[in-house]
């Protein structure tokens, strides 16, 4: 009797799970599909070595000083879309999907790090022949932009972090559940197959002061950008520590000028970590947003690309 209690047991655990796949389970959607949904006129593709077909788009009059601008981890492009309308009249805007994200392709096996995502925002600045050229990146990008920084100096004539990664995250319980699910290694098999809409939610309202900035269609693209072909594995095996290894010694050596923008209730990278970056780089300007969480491209876009646009302003008035 106890065994036949175990086995129908067995069967309704099994039934269970199998449910719960079945209603999880996120297929790929093609990239013809999401091209058509997500890009549009101003997109352009690069190939570059490596295997990568870059996606980009270029906004604003050609001639004008380049402006480029990187994503987050799990973002697009189109964080950066309500920043065009103050930026994209003096400064030619460059928005780029890094590999694993957006409509970027990636080969299989590649796997997210700092060299390997400096080494494509190099690859699009050689393909796209700029001249020296700003970078502003948020989180992910953000750690991105000032690893370049390092690695190219000459490149640059200004650069902006916004609510960069760097240094350590906060402990993992402090976490979005998305990143503590992360830490383990059947978790990032699970998220790799399964459409990861209720976790991308989460995160996002969570990521915010205000829930409501975050809209359907917002998470709606988010979730459906991750899930192009080999996203999700590329996305379940970062390197975070190669982009979490920020020290004063090594942001001495940045002498581009520098605004650290960073709003005070960001919960995934404490204001703090502004407050050491504007220290730690050399003349850094560092403005921090109350009431403002992890990004502020979203939350207050027109007053974060307003403080950037007098800033570039007056980085390019410098001797």
């Amino acid at each position: 009797m106890v065994r036949r209690g175990l086995m129908i047991a067995l069967v309704v655990v099994v039934a269970v799970v199998a449910a719960a796949w079945l209603a999880l389970r996120g297929p790929d959607i093609p990239y013809a599909t999401l091209e058509a949904r997500y890009g549009g006129t101003k997109s352009g593709y690069l190939d570059v070595p490596g295997g990568l077909r870059l996606h980009y788009q270029a906004s604003g009059p050609a001639g004008t000083p380049p402006l480029v601008l990187l994503h987050g981890y799990g973002d697009s492009f189109t964080t950066w879309d309500q920043w065009l309308p103050a930026l994209a009249t003096e400064y030619r805007v460059i928005t780029l999907d890094l590999p694993g994200h957006g409509l970027t392709r990636a080969p299989e096996g590649y796997v997210l790090s700092a060299p390997g995502l400096v080494a494509a925002v190099d690859a699009l600045a050689t393909g796209l022949d700029l001249p020296r050229f700003a970078l502003a990146g948020n989180s992910m990008g953000g750690g991105v932009a000032w690893h370049y920084a390092l690695a190219h100096p000459e490149r640059l004539s200004a650069l902006i972090l916004v609510d960069a990664a760097g240094w350590p995250l906060p402990p993992p319980d402090k976490l979005p559940l998305a990143f503590r699910i992360l830490q383990y290694s059947a978790g990032r098999w699970l998220l790799a197959h399964i459409d990861n809409r209720p976790l991308i939610e989460d995160g996002l309202k969570k990521d915010v002061y205000d829930p409501a900035v975050i809209t359907k269609a917002l998470v709606d693209r988010w979730a459906e950008l991750q899930r192009a072909p080999g996203h999700r594995a590329i996305l379940m095996s970062p390197d975070f520590r190669s982009l979490s290894d920020a020290s004063t010694e090594k942001l001495a050596a940045i002498h581009v000028p520098t605004l650290v923008l960073h709003g005070e209730a960001d919960a995934l990278v404490p204001v703090e970590s502004g407050r050491r970056f504007a220290s730690a780089i050399e003349g850094a300007r560092l403005i921090t947003y109350p009431k403002v969480g992890h990004l502020p491209q979203i939350e207050i876009p027109a007053r974060s690309a307003a403080d950037v646009a007098a800033f570039l302003r007056d980085a390019a008035a410098r001797p």
